[in-house]
């Protein structure tokens, strides 16, 4: 199938003679285009979850599959290039690069996949809808938070991946900013059919994703999608 699927996914851990159960089978299957948030308290296996789908980890069992591809066939080289050319990351502290203009660290990850020479029109282009234009040379110290995360999220897409994966993208913003870059994940959502799997401890964020997942002790405890209200005429 398309998307993704796993299939008793599993993550270990031993620290000392302790096995810590990150993520304990958990079994999924994500449609392309879903907006999905995974909540649950600390410990409870969200970020595990989020790098094994990012490729970041691999799995102490269990089976992941992206556009059918079972990914545990793959060597270290062929995942790498999965991850760059299939999935984006959007993490909490932006993680730009404080040397690099707002157009240079959209560009960055073109260096580890030949993209064609509208690299870097399609970089200005993502700036522009993330409502950026006027910042295209300033640097991340010059950008208020949301402005940063607004690039970090312009960074990762400017692969066309199918995946973009946000760690508590809104965690370090106040809670008008928040809203404000919910509202744009949704409109690329729904713009670009880019699944999105958004990790977050706000139930206000949460709550407008079209499915949200909780997970306890590295298990699924609930998994609920929202149906959309049909406008009224």
């Amino acid at each position: 199938m398309q998307g993704i699927r796993l299939e008793g996914l599993t993550k270990h851990y031993k620290r000392g003679g302790e096995i810590i159960r990150a993520l304990d089978g958990v079994t999924l299957d994500i449609e392309p285009g879903e907006f999905i948030a995974v909540v649950g308290r600390s410990g409870s296996g969200k970020t595990t979850m989020l790098d094994l789908l990012g490729l970041l980890l691999k799995p102490t069992a269990g089976k992941l599959f992206i556009d059918d591809v079972d990914t545990a066939q793959l060597g270290d080289r062929q995942r790498a290039q999965m991850r760059a050319r299939k999935v984006g990351f959007v993490f909490q502290e932006y993680n730009l690069l404080s040397g690099l203009n707002v157009l240079e660290n959209v560009m960055l990850p073109l260096r580890y996949v030949k993209n064609g020479k509208d690299g870097k029109q399609h970089a200005i282009e993502l700036i522009d809808r993330v409502g950026l234009s006027d910042r295209l040379k300033h640097r991340p110290a010059e950008l208020s938070g949301g402005q940063a995360q607004r690039v970090a999220i312009a960074r990762s897409m400017v692969n066309r991946p199918s995946i973009i994966l946000l760690d508590e993208p809104t965690g370090a913003v106040d809670t008008e900013t928040a809203q404000q870059l919910v509202d744009l994940l949704k409109r690329l959502n729904r713009e670009e059919h880019v699944t999105l799997v958004l990790v977050t401890h706000d139930t206000d964020i949460a709550g407008q994703a079209t499915r949200q997942i909780r997970l306890k002790d590295g298990k699924v405890l609930t998994d609920e999608k929202v149906e959309e209200l049909v406008p009224v005429a």
